[in-house]
C-alpha cells in the first residue's frame, strides 16, 4: 500500500466505517482495537496520533475490523476487558464481564467491615471477575469461585493467576452449590437470567459469540435463581447475606423468591442506569 495510514487516519475512518455498519460504539471500538494492535492504551495512542503503522500492523488490524464487522466482541477480540480495578482475561468459554455487574461487587464492599475476614462464595464465576475482585479488595476474606462449566472454571483459575491470587482463593467446578455447600458469610452470584422467549431481543454480539448456557434460565429467566435461594439460604452462616444479578425486570419475582427461601431484609438494588440490577437478603 502507497499511502500513509496513521493512527489518526485509522481511528478516524475506522470509527466511520463500523458506524455504518450500526455497531454501537464505533469510535471505542476502533480504539480498543488499534490500541490493541499496536500494544499501546488509549491514552497512548492519541500521544502518537501521526504514527505510520508498517504493512504487518495494517494487516492484522484489517483482520481485527473484519472480526468485529461480523459482530465478534470487542473482549474478545482483545482478550481482555477491565472490571472494577482489575483487567481480566475473556474468551468465548465464558461471558464477558459487564459494568452492571460492579454494583454487585460494590454492595458486596458496603456490607464487609473493614478489616473483616468473609467466607465468601460465588456461584457461576464465568471469568471469576466478581469474586477474584472481592479477594483483591478484601485481603482477609476466603473466596471460593464455582461453575458448572469445565471452560470458565480454567478461565478463572488463569484469571486467578494473573491477578497473582491463586493462593488465596479455591476453584471448584460445581453444579450451583453441591460442590461447595458452606457454611458461608456471603453467597453472590450472576447466573444465567434471560428467558428464553427473549433471545429474538438481543444484540448478535451476544447470541453468535458468547455461551448460551451463560445466558439463559428457562421460560422466565428464573431456573437457576429459584434452587440457588434455597441452597444459598442453607449455606450460609446466620446473618451472612446473598446477592444475586437478575434482569431488569425480574426485581419483584426474585423478591418473593428469597422470601420464600427465608431471607429477611430482601431488598432491590439499582444500577447505575436506574435498572433493578442486583436483588440481595439476609439470613436471619
Amino acid at each position: 500500500m502507497s499511502e500513509t495510514w496513521t493512527v489518526e487516519r485509522l481511528i478516524k475512518w475506522t470509527a466511520d466505517f463500523f458506524g455504518e455498519k450500526g455497531l454501537e460504539s464505533p469510535k471505542l471500538d476502533a480504539e480498543l482495537l488499534l490500541g490493541h494492535t499496536l500494544g499501546l492504551r488509549r491514552v497512548e495512542l492519541y500521544m502518537q496520533w501521526d504514527r505510520p503503522l508498517n504493512p504487518d500492523e495494517l494487516a492484522a488490524f484489517r483482520a481485527l475490523i473484519k472480526r468485529r464487522v461480523a459482530r465478534e466482541p470487542v473482549a474478545y477480540l482483545t482478550g481482555e476487558r477491565a472490571f472494577w480495578a482489575l483487567d481480566f482475561k475473556c474468551d468465548s468459554r465464558a461471558l464477558i464481564p459487564r459494568p452492571d455487574t460492579e454494583i454487585l461487587v460494590e454492595r458486596v464492599l458496603e456490607l464487609v467491615e473493614v478489616g473483616g475476614t468473609p467466607s465468601i462464595l460465588d456461584v457461576g464465576c464465568g471469568t471469576g471477575c466478581i469474586g477474584l475482585t472481592l479477594a483483591h479488595e478484601i485481603p482477609g476474606a476466603q473466596v471460593t469461585l464455582v461453575d458448572l462449566s469445565d471452560g470458565a472454571v480454567e478461565l478463572t483459575r488463569e484469571n486467578a493467576a494473573k491477578h497473582e491470587l491463586h493462593e488465596r482463593v479455591e476453584v471448584l467446578k460445581s453444579d450451583l452449590m453441591a460442590a461447595a455447600p458452606g457454611p458461608w458469610d456471603l453467597v453472590v452470584s450472576n447466573p444465567p437470567y434471560i428467558a428464553t422467549n427473549e433471545e429474538n431481543l438481543m444484540d448478535e454480539d451476544v447470541l453468535k459469540y458468547e455461551p448460551k448456557s451463560a445466558l439463559f434460565a428457562g421460560a422466565d429467566g428464573l431456573d437457576l435463581i429459584r434452587p440457588l435461594a434455597k441452597q444459598a439460604f442453607s449455606g450460609l452462616n446466620a446473618g451472612g447475606w446473598f446477592l444475586v444479578e437478575i434482569g431488569f425486570s425480574q426485581g419483584p419475582k426474585v423478591v418473593e423468591i428469597l422470601g420464600n427461601a427465608g431471607f429477611v431484609d430482601v431488598a432491590i438494588r439499582k444500577d447505575y442506569s436506574g435498572h433493578d440490577r442486583v436483588v440481595e437478603g439476609q439470613k436471619p
